[in-house]
């Protein structure tokens, strides 16, 4: 699990990049989930989920922190 500070210091375009690659890896998860009805490690799809959910947030703060020090 990468931390909030971590993805900090990652540029925008290196987020879009894993936010993309965690898309891809959330799509396997859950297509493995309805085609087998189970999965190994079922605690991933919502480690991805937050995962995503807290680069967006870190590309919106960045993107607000911009537009207003223009």
């Amino acid at each position: 699990m990468t931390k909030a500070s971590n993805l900090r210091d990652m540029a925008i375009p290196e987020l879009e990049l894993a936010i993309n690659d965690l898309n891809k890896e959330l799509f396997a998860l859950v297509n493995d989930k309805k085609r087998s009805k189970k999965l190994e490690k079922p605690h991933l799809i919502r480690e991805k989920k937050k995962q995503k959910a807290r680069m967006l947030t870190i590309i919106s703060e960045k993107q607000i922190s911009r537009s207003q020090s223009i």
